[in-house]
């Protein structure tokens, strides 16, 4: 069977390690063992056979690259209703999943981030994913207040999913190898709601982050709260605020129009 030609306008690194792969799904299987699953840039289908192999996942796969959908309807030809030649930060969800799926992929670096928002943006049908990403965005995504990668990412996934930082992966299992190392993590949607709006949380969390280096007191000036109103968080960062914080600075916000 020919190969798939990894195109680097498309940020394609295809995972050739098996066990790796089967190591992502299980963090996905041991989960979310039933129901529909979305694959993100299948590739060349390392992560689908292992998918396919679930009895009770039915897998559906969204691919932008032609010639790998050519390649993986040569390889599994099953799949030829639920394999998706779209893009998927475009894709109407409720076309396909009238109800909840979950989602798994080696994600393009270039995208990964956008990947989280729309899984974010679409969270009341999307109660797990599983995701490769570069090593700096994981850590990003799962790292604590106080952390100098902690950030708008950080903050916005936390606030609505738990995050765990699996297993590194090294460069040397794709093809072409990248130049950074990779990283799997996890996500589960939490049940409780936010205690705030939740536009507003988003906007007070990017205004905050837009001058990080600036004491809260000036780099959320826009909203007008005086110093005693934000009391101890006057003196205080952006990254010093964890989630729970973000969520009384929105109220103040609001108590405030």
């Amino acid at each position: 069977m020919l190969q798939v030609k990894a195109k680097k306008f498309l940020g394609q690194h295809f995972l050739k390690d098996q066990n790796i792969a089967q190591n992502i799904v299980a963090a996905l299987t041991d989960v979310y063992p039933e129901g529909n699953v979305l694959e993100v840039g299948p590739g060349m289908g390392v992560l689908t056979q292992f998918l396919l192999a679930e009895p009770k996942l039915k897998t559906w796969a969204v691919e932008v690259d032609r010639e790998s959908i050519s390649y993986l309807l040569a390889k599994f030809p099953l799949m030829s209703e639920r394999l998706l030649n779209e893009d998927f930060l475009k894709m109407n969800f409720g076309k396909y999943f009238p109800r909840e799926f979950s989602i798994i992929g080696n994600f393009p670096y270039n995208i990964s981030s956008q990947i989280v928002f729309a899984m974010i943006d679409h969270k009341k049908q999307i109660p797990f994913m599983v995701g490769m990403f570069q090593k700096e965005v994981a850590e990003r995504i799962c790292s604590l207040h106080g952390s100098k990668v902690y950030g708008i990412l950080s903050v916005i996934t936390q606030a609505f999913f738990k995050v765990e930082y699996l297993f590194t992966v090294s460069e040397t299992v794709f093809d072409p190898p990248p130049k950074v190392k990779s990283a799997i993590v996890r996500f589960s949607r939490k049940n409780e709601a936010l205690a705030c709006d939740e536009k507003l949380f988003r906007t007070v969390v990017k205004v905050a982050f837009n001058q990080r280096r600036k004491k809260l007191r000036n780099s959320i000036g826009i909203f007008g709260l005086s110093d005693e109103q934000l009391g101890s968080f006057a003196a205080k960062r952006a990254e010093e605020l964890s989630v729970a914080d973000f969520v009384s600075l929105t109220l103040m916000v609001s108590a405030s129009r």
